[in-house]
């Protein structure tokens, strides 16, 4: 059973249709791809799954017969939407912490109240966008969890975001069975690439900017010493 999860979780990776292509295996795929959603929603650790591929490719295995297609929308929807809501949970009870919550008292009660503003106003553009952003995707959950009131509005957030989300990418997948194929296997390429590429810019600005202000502090302490 683990071989095979395992040979399922492969294909989906490397994108091997000879194995993915078994009917046999479609019930795996059912499984493989609700988990990876469920977790890279969920869980910044798992983060570098390449969900937004796995998604796009899942239409594209509905497009050719292997899967079902409201099955798979249903399993994608469901568990990006529950993954989410692990996400905001984890927010919720990190917000316990003593440590967590000096932190959050430390920030000026005006700017707090900016977050729940712009978490009311702009929850679904913002958890949309964040769908497609390595590392933000599961943490902008976690910090909702931390800040936003109003669990009705986070769930209705929260669900139409997965929805919009699953039927843009599995529409796209269902799309490039039309395509040329030496064209749909560069946009599959791509879309593997897509999210280690972003990841990777986001963990080099997050270095960049603490190298920049590592190296000003000793010039702010001269400076200070010359007065």
């Amino acid at each position: 059973m683990l071989d095979a999860i395992f040979s399922v979780l492969m294909a989906l990776w490397n994108q091997d249709f000879s194995v993915l292509q078994n009917p046999q295996s479609a019930v795996l795929i059912y499984a493989v791809v609700g988990a990876l959603i469920f977790l890279e929603s969920g869980f910044i650790p798992a983060a570098p799954f390449p969900c937004d591929s796995v998604v796009v490719l899942s239409g594209t295995l509905a497009a050719v017969g292997v899967l079902d297609p409201i099955i798979v929308l249903l399993v994608i929807i469901i568990c990006a939407a529950c993954g989410t809501w692990a996400g905001y949970l984890q927010g919720k009870w990190l917000n316990r912490l003593p440590k967590v919550q000096g932190w959050v008292n430390a920030v000026p009660s005006n700017r707090l109240a900016q977050v729940d503003i712009l978490l009311g106003k702009h929850g679904l553009v913002a958890l949309f966008s964040a769908r497609f952003i390595p590392v933000v995707r599961s943490l902008l959950p976690l910090m909702m969890g931390m800040r936003a009131n109003k669990i009705s509005k986070f769930h209705y957030f929260s669900w139409l975001s997965a929805i919009l989300w699953t039927l843009l990418l599995c529409s796209f997948g269902m799309l490039l069975p039309l395509l040329p194929e030496q064209v749909s296997k560069y946009v599959t390429i791509g879309l593997m690439a897509a999210p280690m590429i972003t990841l990777a810019v986001a963990v080099s600005s997050f270095i960049f900017i603490k190298v920049r202000k590592s190296l000003h502090k000793p010039n702010h302490k001269v400076e200070a010493l010359d007065k």
